[in-house]
């Protein structure tokens, strides 16, 4: 539980570091999104600009069956590389957002379950 505890918090640091980082245009600001109780955690650009409305997401990251699933990495960045610098292991990352027959060859973890894998490909709740 303690290294549940601190994948938590090393996700939310991440995130509202990245969050600090001013956007190129002052009418949209960075904000996170932290669900603790179903461990989801976003980064999220929200403003106006030249009239069009913007809400995107920049980053997702789920902690499930204590693994971190990146689900959304809009950036340049590498962030697995930085969770793993950052106290993650490898084998507890899941690059959600690569194909899951992918996961495998990759250098980092494949979900613990199947049932979990299962729900995942068909965008089931997590939760049930």
């Amino acid at each position: 539980m303690a290294s549940l505890e601190n994948y938590r918090n090393i996700v939310r640091q991440l995130l509202q570091d990245y969050a600090e980082i001013p956007t190129s245009d002052e009418n949209i600001q960075n904000e996170t999104l932290f669900d603790v109780e179903c461990d989801r955690y976003l980064l999220l650009e929200i403003g106006w600009s030249k009239g069009l409305r913007v809400h995107h997401c920049v980053m997702h990251i789920d902690i499930i069956e204590e693994q971190v699933w990146i689900q959304a990495n809009n950036t340049d960045r590498l962030i697995a590389e930085e969770l793993v610098a950052a106290g993650i292991p490898t084998d507890a990352i899941v690059l959600g957002l690569q194909p899951p027959e992918v996961r495998p060859y990759t250098a980092y973890g494949v979900p613990h379950s199947q049932t979990q894998q299962v729900l995942l490909e068909i965008g089931g709740d997590r939760q049930s």
